[in-house]
């Protein structure tokens, strides 16, 4: 992992905050894995954020690109022109939220 000394990656992985496949000392860190570890690096060093917050950002981050991701197939769905009552049901709706 980069620049990452071991010993971090580990307490990562022991905390949750990484979770790569296999076992002890032959793990494979998938893309997203290592994008998570530049993430904390990012927290950790640039931010300010430390081993007792971590958790707490790491999750409200997670729901944050989770949100993403369903609003994202949410305007998929809603831009097929076939659907143009789901549509017009799904902007109803959202216009009642902003109210």
């Amino acid at each position: 992992m980069g620049n990452v000394p071991a010993a971090d990656v580990q307490g990562w992985i022991d905390n949750a905050w990484l979770r790569p496949e296999g076992a002890p000392g032959h793990y494979l860190f998938r893309e997203i894995d290592e994008a998570r570890a530049r993430l904390i690096v990012e927290l950790r060093d640039d931010m300010g954020v430390n081993a007792e917050s971590m958790p707490v950002v790491l999750s409200l981050l997670d729901q944050l690109y989770a949100a993403r991701r369903q609003m994202l197939r949410l305007r998929e769905i809603i831009s097929v022109p076939r659907e143009s009552e789901l549509r017009g049901r799904v902007r109803a709706l959202l216009a009642s939220m902003q109210d």
